[in-house]
């Protein structure tokens, strides 16, 4: 517990003298903000429905009924994408910085480790999730459905970018092997609600789970929310032993 606690008070005051990393947590939730109060859904339909004559009436008939709620799909896009490259980049410059190497000569466990970075990043995670739940005006069930879907991802995201950080030699190659990663699991869901191969190819990915759940939410899918959640999960639990290996295959291990 006690290495757990200096993992977090290190990386804490890390996270918070990088500004470019805050800001980070706080352009998604912004954007939203001003998507749904400046352009919002029915502007964004009204322009497709100029092209209308040109992609089809069926394309655009699909479109409209899958048109994803502005604020659920920057949520989305946060935790299945943007937080992969910054976790890889924070695990690679402790790499880099051999700070990891010492915190490992002093007996740090690669569970202490992983749950001490990965508790700063969720917290300040789950402050653009509220963020994003007052944009969206989520109240009761729908406000608890959400954090637990965003939080579940987030964590997914952050063992994810944890092990990409340990593989990676650098910062530069953390962010060049984590942005195409991310980009197929923050963009899939979204061409998924367009296209059912698609979808269902995504399924099995915890970022396309947030996608159905957001849409039980908004739309009022008759959704299993147990098996998302259940999907989320196991892939934590996936990730989570990948970690392990790879943290244990670049000799990062006391033993």
């Amino acid at each position: 517990m006690r290495a757990v606690k200096a993992v977090f008070k290190k990386q804490f005051k890390s996270s918070v003298q990088n500004p470019e990393m805050l800001i980070q947590f706080l352009i998604f939730p912004f954007m939203a903000f001003m998507m749904t109060r400046f352009v919002g859904t029915d502007a964004m339909m009204d322009d497709i429905l100029y092209f209308a004559p040109y992609i089809g009436q069926d394309f655009f008939d699909a479109m409209a009924a899958n048109m994803p709620n502005l604020v659920t799909m920057m949520a989305g896009m946060f935790a299945g994408m943007a937080l992969i490259p910054a976790v890889a980049g924070i695990i690679a410059e402790d790499k880099e910085k051999t700070s990891l190497r010492f915190l490992i000569m002093a007996g740090v466990k690669p569970s202490a480790y992983l749950v001490g970075v990965g508790s700063v990043i969720l917290f300040v995670s789950a402050l653009t999730s509220l963020a994003f739940a007052f944009v969206g005006e989520f109240r009761g069930m729908d406000f608890a459905i959400f954090m637990g879907a965003m939080l579940s991802g987030v964590t997914a995201s952050i063992v994810l970018g944890a092990a990409i950080g340990i593989i990676s030699k650098g910062q530069q190659s953390a962010t060049a092997l984590a942005m195409p990663i991310a980009m197929v699991l923050g963009f899939g869901p979204m061409m998924a609600q367009f296209n059912d191969n698609v979808a269902r190819a995504l399924n099995i990915f915890y970022s396309q789970q947030i996608n159905i759940i957001a849409d039980y939410i908004t739309i009022g899918t008759d959704t299993p929310l147990w098996q998302s959640f259940a999907i989320m999960w196991a892939n934590i639990l996936v990730l989570a032993i990948l970690f392990a290996i790879v943290y244990a295959k670049k000799g990062l291990t006391t033993s």
